[in-house]
């Protein structure tokens, strides 16, 4: 369609007559119309060409069966075996200082050493006194064995008798009053040599050579945690703990633990603790779970992925987890068959885990499914396999 003005005759005036108020918009919607025209004509032609055309490259594994360990997944704590905060026994000043903060120490080590001067200077009171008693008491049983005999002759009187009788047990027990004082003396004196109550790592110094310490002062003079063996403590959903007791009933349940950068090795332990009551704040429950941790690649306050190994599902049918596609209906994957056409194949997932899917229902083992590229696909499509492989090996399922 073509629009133009009609020309002036030669000798004649133009006319001045031109386009009408609806000329433009007709013009306007006439474009429209035309490109909207090629731009349909131009993306049926592209699709038509991706259906007829070459075949789809895509990447490729093939379902296995594997036996898979059942897990539950939680974030967890790493706590000290053990924790004592070393504090002293006695009031003085603080001789010597034994370790280095944050250095391993043994059971038994000397850790501090008190002034032990105004200590054994008490003992040695506390032995004279007891020295001093035991010879009055000597004496006076002495004079007790006379005065019976003599009393019985009527040479004394009885109370003279008794008299010396009662002198000899108020002595006997002046005697075991000092023989404890000399024990406490002694305990004293024993406490200025601060030792080890468990082998561990120190923590921090709080106090330094040359200080008056006091006796069970608020603040410890070190603390030591025990790391070998050592605890993670983690929380579960109370909803987990009618199959966790029933599992405990059959044995010891397997726990591992992944520390962050530890190249994701995990350090394996075992189920140890499950609290009494759940938490109705947060609805979980409280677990702990203990490892040997030779190495001390676990340290306390960190923290770790935490998994409770429950059961091992055997035989599953298990594919890479990025072949599973999540629609509508749920989940889906692409099935290669013989003829390298794909088929969309809804299917049931037990759960995943490690790069891998078990698979419940709607595939087979050794069966060919899409792993990359399923956004270029269509039920139907012809495709060109770049790699067939089995699925990985994998370490655990969350369920």
């Amino acid at each position: 369609m073509t629009f133009f003005s009609q020309a002036a005759a030669p000798g004649r005036p133009c006319s001045g007559r031109r386009p009408g108020p609806t000329f433009w918009p007709a013009l306007a919607l006439f474009l429209l119309l035309a490109g909207c025209s090629g731009g349909n004509s131009t993306r049926q032609a592209a699709a038509g060409q991706g259906a007829k055309g070459k075949p789809l490259p895509v990447s490729v594994a093939v379902s296995t069966s594997k036996d898979m360990p059942v897990e539950i997944a939680a974030i967890g704590t790493v706590e000290p075996f053990a924790t004592v905060g070393i504090k002293s026994q006695v009031n003085g000043i603080l001789d010597k200082v034994t370790f280095r903060e944050g250095e391993r120490v043994e059971k038994g080590d000397l850790l501090f050493a008190i002034d032990p001067r105004p200590f054994a200077a008490r003992l040695e009171q506390a032995q004279a006194a007891l020295a001093k008693d035991q010879a009055a008491l000597a004496n006076a049983r002495k004079q007790a064995g006379r005065y019976r005999p003599a009393a019985e002759q009527g040479y004394v009187s009885t109370q003279e008798a008794d008299q010396a009788e009662t002198e000899a047990a108020t002595l006997a027990a002046a005697v075991l009053a000092d023989q404890a004082a000399v024990a406490s003396a002694r305990l004293d004196l024993d406490n200025c040599a601060i030792r080890a109550p468990l082998s561990g790592f120190t923590g921090e110094l709080l106090a330094d050579q040359g200080n008056l310490v006091k006796a069970q002062a608020d603040a410890p003079l070190v603390t030591i945690n025990q790391v070998s063996p050592v605890k993670v403590r983690f929380t579960l959903p109370e909803k987990v703990l009618p199959e966790l007791k029933k599992r405990l009933t059959a044995g010891t349940l397997e726990v591992r633990a992944t520390p962050s950068g530890a190249g994701d090795k995990p350090v394996v332990g075992h189920f140890s603790f499950l609290d009494n009551s759940a938490d109705p704040a947060t609805g979980t429950i409280r677990l702990k779970a203990t490892f040997a941790n030779p190495d001390r690649s676990l340290w306390p306050g960190q923290f770790v992925d935490i998994r409770l190994r429950l059961a091992v599902r055997k035989g599953a049918t298990v594919v890479p987890e990025q072949a599973v596609q999540t629609g509508q209906q749920g989940a889906y994957l692409y099935v290669v068959g013989k003829d390298l056409t794909v088929a969309l194949r809804p299917v049931t997932v037990a759960f995943s885990v490690g790069g891998e899917s078990v698979i419940d229902a709607g595939l087979a083992v050794g069966e060919t499914v899409v792993t990359d590229g399923q956004l270029r696909l269509a039920p139907g499509a012809t495709v060109k396999p770049l790699a067939a492989a089995a699925a990985p090996a994998g370490e655990g399922a969350t369920p």
